[in-house]
């Protein structure tokens, strides 16, 4: 069994990575935050997702002594100059509410035309090993629509239609639909094979 830490407490999260992961890495066993002792966790003061996933997989690793993998993903709108992008998760204030945050983005779009409701998400995983560091990044382009559909996914998903599927939001997919389209999915599949290789026994 390989353990392997993720610097988050996103149930969801958890389990995309765990599901992606072991494609690869056959009896990999993702652990977060609320499985191992607490610690202060950084701040996420970076300007860019990979310097925030960096920070995050770095304090992972110094606590936990696992290979840790930590993200920052976020929802850039062209029409809002590539924001939230890094403050995606907080962008309605705290506390953080996903509920909150797309009803204000929902609000900032409301006079913007269809066609200019382009959007994508995008996605840095970074991790940090006894051997060094690697960042790998992916990303969905899509567009916002104007109300919220589905139940599945976290965060903006309901307000997502990516381009790869039309019609329907990422909370209207089923896992296995999400995973082979999206930001993460698509990071995390370049990222799994070098873990897998990094995670290897030793001849």
């Amino acid at each position: 069994m390989t353990r392997v830490f993720l610097a988050s407490r996103n149930a969801k999260k958890l389990q995309e990575m765990e599901r992606i992961l072991g494609e690869h890495v056959p009896g990999a066993v993702v652990v977060g935050l609320d499985d191992v002792a607490p610690y202060d966790e950084p701040v996420e003061d970076q300007p860019t997702f990979a310097g925030n996933a960096l920070l995050k997989a770095r304090a992972g690793f110094e606590v936990t002594g696992l290979p840790s993998i930590a993200d920052d993903s976020g929802l850039c709108v062209d029409a809002l100059n590539g924001m939230p992008g890094v403050l995606s998760a907080r962008w309605s204030g705290p506390p953080k509410s996903d509920e909150r945050n797309n009803e204000l983005l929902l609000a900032q779009l409301a006079d913007v035309p269809d066609e200019r409701r382009t959007a994508h998400f995008a996605c840095a995983v970074a991790v940090v090993h006894a051997g060094g560091e690697l960042v790998v990044e992916g990303r969905m382009d899509g567009r916002v629509i104007r109300e919220t559909r589905g139940t599945g996914g976290f965060g903006y998903d309901v307000l997502f239609e990516a381009d790869d599927r039309p019609g329907l939001t990422t909370a209207e997919l089923d896992r296995a639909e999400k995973d082979a389209i999206s930001h993460r999915g698509r990071a995390l599949r370049e990222l799994a094979p070098r873990l897998a290789a990094l995670l290897a026994p030793g001849d």
